[in-house]
């Protein structure tokens, strides 16, 4: 063999060899010729014979199999999440292509307890998507992949196309200056698939930790929710609850920490829904959430869902502005508590807040003004307190008299004493009483109080939690790893109180110690608790304390001596009898009837 011809079997051997690798027909053009035999083979087992007919079939089917090739190699191409960023002056939304979710949320211009920026949850966390009972099992569109159609100024719009070419369509938009965004859900192609009319929203996430105390900052924190009737009620805030609410439509669900809160508000109201709570102590986390929202489908081409969220803090004139009855989740106390706190207290703090001064002053003027609103009937207790103290001797000799075993007869004879005198034995006690409200608003107030969150005063660096002046360096029962120095304040000036209000009322035995056994119990549970509250409580103290001294130095106990001994000259029937002391005498009166 010559060398031209080896030469010319050589290039006929690399071009055959080439030729079968390069018009190799690929794997899809592979399936269409088997769809076509497949589709020849059916028509010929059924009888057809028109080639017309068979054309238009088989092309059919080609066109159908290639969309949907196309369809899963999109999903498959698509299966890497990455984030879209929507963002205003208040919010930073990072939405995710996974699920199409709203992966992240970072409410701006708010810090954590470590001056880190404050991010609710986490996309690692958080699951959001449409379940749907199909013929054959139960779909959701959580883990499918979506594409980003549109990304423009303040809106975004993730779809996610099924092979058999349904379609879910999410669009969110953001206003500049809000905290709610926009949420838009089109379900399309669905009809005849969802066999029980109804599609579920499923949203699950963990809220992060904000504040340094997150035990204080898992007791507020719980699922919220509007039934129909506008009453807005919660899950337990101190254990693991799951609740179904199928009386009538829900109108929205909150996932509410101490602070701030996640909520989701559709325009028609969810027809029904299961909430859930669940602390996990060995997290960062504050508390697990979760929501099943059940929405009405109708069996049509395309359904519309329009709803919105609200991304931001727990400020009561912020959730106010957002309407929905959202400032209900600030808990302002029970009863007649929260309508001190929302109609009274409130509107004055507002009031001081707008003139600039700072937190400590506020909190100051407003034990002013409560202790000076209170100051009539401070002044009656003290008053009744000192005419028990002037009495006092002549008590004991009652008792002396008459003997202790005789505790029904002492105490009628202490009722004729009290009638003779003019003195109600409860008048130190009733105007206590009526204060109680007041005093007892304030405990709810300061700790729900968002504005006093970051705020510093003295060395407190932060009102709205703890100050931990001494840091013990180890846990301790009850008190924990600190002692709050302004909770200590608190406790001494109570214990200070206490004292000089023993010698105003001449308390005597065990009720004197009680006195003081209750301010150091009161240290325990206090010393974790708001700054700002037990700010609050030595403010009212040394107030009340004073008020006492001046009261003191104008009530001169022989002045009301004398004046006891002017009423006991008065003819019974001109004496006041209080209804109390009428009681008494009744009841006294049957005793001693039964006894005969």
């Amino acid at each position: 063999m010559d060398r031209n011809t080896f030469t010319g079997l050589f290039l006929i051997l690399v071009i055959l060899v080439g030729s079968t690798f390069l018009l190799k027909p690929s794997s899809e053009e592979v399936k269409k010729e088997q769809l076509l035999q497949d589709s020849l083979a059916r028509a010929k087992n059924i009888g057809v014979t028109n080639k017309d007919t068979l054309t238009t079939q088989t092309k059919a089917e080609i066109t159908g199999t290639k969309n949907n090739l196309d369809t899963a190699a999109q999903n498959i191409a698509s299966t890497k999440e990455e984030f879209t960023v929507l963002e205003n002056k208040n919010l930073k939304i990072s939405i995710s292509n996974k699920g199409g979710k709203i992966a992240s949320v970072q409410v701006k211009g708010e810090t954590t307890y470590q001056g880190k920026p404050v991010i609710l949850f986490n996309p690692d966390e958080t699951n959001f998507g449409f379940e749907y009972k199909g013929v054959n099992a139960v779909a959701n569109t959580t883990n499918n992949y979506f594409k980003k159609v549109e990304a423009s100024n303040g809106k975004v719009v993730m779809k996610l196309l099924n092979p058999d070419s349904s379609s879910v369509e999410y669009t969110y938009t953001l206003a500049p200056e809000a905290y709610q965004v926009g949420f838009k859900a089109d379900v399309k192609g669905f009809q005849n698939i969802i066999t029980n009319n109804t599609l579920v929203l499923d949203w699950n996430t963990k809220l992060l930790q904000q504040e340094k105390d997150i035990k204080n900052e898992r007791m507020g924190s719980t699922t919220y929710f509007q039934n129909a009737d506008g009453t807005v009620d919660y899950l337990s805030e101190h254990k693991d609850e799951d609740k179904f609410l199928d009386k009538g439509k829900t109108n929205w669900v909150s996932f509410k920490e101490h602070f701030f809160s996640a909520a989701l508000f559709p325009k028609d109201g969810f027809s029904k829904a299961e909430v859930k709570i669940a602390t996990l102590p060995d997290s960062s986390a504050v508390k697990a959430y979760g929501a099943k929202l059940s929405l009405p489908y109708k069996n049509q081409e395309i359904n519309s869902y329009d709803m919105s969220f609200y991304f931001g803090s727990n400020k009561f004139s912020q959730l106010k502005d957002q309407g929905h009855d959202l400032e209900k989740m600030v808990k302002m106390g029970w009863g007649p508590l929260k309508w001190i706190n929302r109609f009274l207290v409130l509107p004055i703090f507002n009031f001081f807040e707008s003139l600039s001064l700072g937190y400590g002053l506020i909190i100051l003027l407003l034990t002013i003004i409560l202790k000076s609103v209170l100051f009539p009937f401070t002044y009656k207790s003290y008053l009744s307190m000192a005419k028990m103290r002037v009495l006092k001797p002549e008590m004991d000799e009652i008792k002396k008299k008459v003997g202790e075993g005789n505790q029904a007869l002492v105490q009628q004879e202490y009722l004729k004493l009290y009638k003779q005198a003019g003195v109600n034995p409860l008048g130190g006690c009733l105007p206590m009483v009526f204060q109680m409200p007041f005093i007892l608003a304030f405990f709810y107030f300061f700790p729900n109080l968002f504005e006093l969150r970051h705020e510093s005063f003295l060395w407190m660096h932060d009102l709205s939690t703890y100050d931990d002046f001494f840091k013990l360096g180890v846990n301790l029962p009850i008190l924990g790893n600190h002692i709050s120095l302004m909770c200590i304040l608190m406790t001494i000036s109570t214990l200070v109180y206490t004292y000089f209000n023993n010698q105003v009322s001449g308390a005597q035995g065990q009720m004197k110690y009680i006195g003081y056994i209750t301010p150091l119990i009161f240290f325990g549970v206090l010393n974790s608790y708001p700054a700002g509250l037990n700010y609050y409580y030595f403010c009212a103290n040394i107030l009340t304390f004073s008020q006492q001294y001046f009261i003191r130095r104008f009530v001169d106990d022989d002045k009301i001596h004398a004046q006891i001994q002017e009423n006991k000259k008065k003819p019974e029937t001109k004496k006041k009898q209080s209804g109390w002391q009428k009681k008494m005498e009744d009841m006294m009166r049957q005793q001693q009837q039964n006894k005969k």
